[in-house]
């Protein structure tokens, strides 16, 4: 049986299903499910009246920089995978209950950025942020990877670290990646967050995203511009900008419709990146998903928006959990 599939309280141990949640009124911007893909969903926003979105203080780029370092909580590793020495940043408590959390970076960032989501979540779940192959503190290969590339090579971490099925939660370039694995890799997923997901037909080319991402950056947290540097030079802007052609060429599409596993997709609700009509359609591909909105974010929504992101994934896989 399908991870994604199994019925609730199986395993022993671990949450219930996310597939049962679809009623949830203080998590769900809009539900929808392939049986019914014009279903009204309920228009309300995610309960977790903490931190402000948008922000990102200098202790969180501190804490961005540290690894190799231990720092909160949080380590690093290198295993090889696939031929490639691959670098994760791992927190939380490995022999916990609770489904390991894996994170997965967009095209021109690595682990530094997806630090504060990390910290929030590694609180209640094992989590595992790694570096693709290129970028961060993972060796560099030769070439750039496109889509599938990078989701073999995940394919092959998930199985070097022999983990149970995973919440896969890809950002941006990195939900293209995280839908692709969950497409080919049903049995190593037990559910999905799309955040940040790219990339929307209406501006499928490079010029067209990068247009987009120029306006994203005028609404995100300025304190994040040292990070975006730092990434593209370790990855190399000539990585970045084949990655960036990989993005646009790759028909998301088609992998979305294969996603047996239940499915979260988060946007910033001031994201140019994912506009409302993007998502929505994105989640109406999926054959169980829904929408979560984050108001006051745009698209680094997992970034200076972590406590609302991890709430929601939280309330997702378990929707007893009260945030």
């Amino acid at each position: 049986m399908r991870p994604g599939r199994r019925p609730a309280g199986k395993p022993a141990g671990t949450a219930t299903s996310p597939r049962r949640q679809h009623g949830c009124p203080d998590l769900v911007d809009r539900t929808v499910g392939a049986p019914r893909p014009g279903a009204p969903g309920r228009a309300t926003q995610p309960s977790t009246p903490t931190t402000p979105p948008g922000r990102f203080s200098p202790a969180d780029l501190r804490l961005a920089f540290a690894a190799p370092r231990p720092a909160a909580g949080l380590t690093s590793e290198w295993r090889l995978v696939a031929g490639l020495r691959t670098h994760t940043r791992r927190g939380g408590d490995p022999g916990s209950d609770a489904p390991p959390v894996v994170l997965v970076h967009g095209l021109a960032v690595s682990h530094r950025y997806l630090t504060p989501l990390a910290l929030a979540l590694a609180t209640t779940h094992p989590v595992y942020v790694p570096d693709l192959p290129g970028f961060g503190l993972s060796a560099r290969p030769g070439t750039a990877y496109d889509v599938p590339g990078h989701a073999a090579h995940l394919a092959a971490w998930l199985a070097a670290y022999r983990l149970p099925p995973v919440c896969l939660v890809g950002h941006s370039f990195g939900a293209e990646v995280a839908a692709a694995v969950a497409a080919r890799h049903p049995d190593a997923v037990r559910a999905v967050v799309l955040a940040g997901p790219t990339t929307d037909p209406t501006a499928r080319s490079r010029r067209g995203q990068i247009g987009r991402f120029l306006v994203d950056t005028v609404r995100e947290a300025p304190l994040q511009a040292p990070i975006l540097l730092r990434d593209v030079w370790d990855a190399r802007p000539w990585r970045v900008s084949a990655t960036l052609t990989h993005s646009v060429r790759n028909p998301v599409e088609a992998d979305l419709v294969r996603i047996a596993a239940p499915t979260l997709v988060v946007a910033g609700a001031r994201d140019p990146v994912v506009p409302p009509a993007w998502r929505t359609q994105l989640a109406r591909l999926v054959p169980e998903a829904r929408e979560v909105v984050v108001p006051g974010a745009a698209h680094n929504v997992a970034t200076t928006a972590p406590v609302q992101v991890a709430a929601a994934i939280r309330r997702f896989l378990d929707p007893s959990t009260k945030g």
